[in-house]
Parts: C-alpha cells; sequence; structure tokens
C-alpha cells in the first residue's frame, strides 16, 4: 500500500488530482491501482501566522523500501502535476518494511468504495413551495420549518446570488429566543 498525504490543499482539489492520477502513479511504481491510496487532511499550512493554503504543499509518501528506485521518477511526475494547483511544494517520502504492515480487509465487502457502487442522493427541491407545505403555523414550534413572515421585507437583493452580503439580522430569532427565556426565569 503506498498512502500519498498531501498538506495544505483543498481536500476537493485532492480528490479531483487523485481520480485523475491515480492510474498514472500505479503505472510509474508497476503496481496495481488499488495499491495507491491518498490521504487529504482538513490541514492548513502557515508561516508566521499567515496562512499558506495551495501557496505551500507538502507532499508525504509512505511506501514500502522496495519503491525507493522510483523516488526520483514518481518527485518528477507529482511536481509536474501539482503545479497546477499549487505554487510551491515538498515531496518527503517516508519508507517501512512490509513486515511492519498490517491489514484486515473484509472480503463481505469491495475493497473501495467505486462510483458505480454509490446511489445519488435524490435532489431535494428547496422551492418556496416545498417550504410552505411543511410551515407551521406555530411560532413556537420546534419543528425548524417556522417562517415569520410579519418580518418580510421587500428587498433588493437576490437572496440566490452568492456575492451579496446578507444585511439582515442573522440573531434576530436567537435574540426573541433568549428574551423569551428571559420571561420565563423571572
Amino acid at each position: 500500500m503506498i498512502r500519498i498525504s498531501i498538506y495544505g490543499l483543498d481536500q476537493f482539489v485532492v480528490g479531483d488530482y487523485s481520480g485523475d492520477h491515480t492510474a498514472n502513479i500505479a503505472n510509474i511504481l508497476e503496481v496495481e491501482e488499488d495499491e495507491i491510496i491518498f490521504y487529504a487532511p482538513n490541514a492548513m499550512i502557515f508561516h508566521k501566522g499567515i496562512e499558506q493554503t495551495s501557496w505551500n504543499v507538502i507532499v508525504s509518501i509512505n511506501a514500502p523500501i522496495k519503491f525507493k528506485p522510483f523516488e526520483k521518477l514518481l518527485t518528477e511526475y507529482i511536481f509536474k502535476t501539482l503545479s497546477m494547483f499549487a505554487i510551491h511544494i515538498e515531496i518527503e517520502f517516508e519508507y517501512f518494511e512490509e513486515s511492519s504492515r498490517y491489514q484486515q480487509i473484509n472480503k463481505k465487502y469491495p475493497r473501495y468504495i467505486k462510483k458505480e457502487n454509490i446511489t445519488p442522493i435524490e435532489e431535494v427541491d428547496d422551492s418556496e413551495e416545498e417550504f410552505e407545505e411543511h410551515h407551521c403555523e406555530d411560532e413556537h414550534c420546534e419543528c425548524g420549518h417556522h417562517h415569520d413572515h410579519e418580518h418580510e421585507e421587500e428587498s433588493e437583493i437576490d437572496i440566490n446570488d452568492e456575492e451579496q452580503l446578507y444585511l439582515g439580522n442573522a440573531f434576530e430569532e436567537f435574540e426573541d429566543m433568549l428574551e423569551e427565556m428571559d420571561e420565563k426565569k423571572n
């Protein structure tokens, strides 16, 4: 098993990178694709208090010692292909004796989840019509579907535009809840 850990790069970028490059890396190392796995921790690189994500990336390759002869070729490949996502890249190899590695594989299940094994999630219709079906008239209900129509105002802001800032009071309902709790205590 060869584990390629990538620190300082977005997890989803690493996921896409692994999908695009696992076959080539397996070819370089002369192994089956099932021997390659990527690890993308939710980690950022910092230098003197400044976040370095995608600017400085550290790649750690954990592999059996028998793969040491492939080190230079694999390094060149990773530098070339990962440079599309990172400015500076460091690669470190960590080798181990195969006799020091253990694994348990459950034969009842496929070794890896693959696209053909994934069941697509039904798309949820977030339209106002669906919301209205679940709308509760009781303003104190705890179902999570309460919507206070009294405080609605016409706005020129397009709520579907992710670039617009929300200018309302994000804590309005929370503040109301705190007031109610204070009233109950007194």
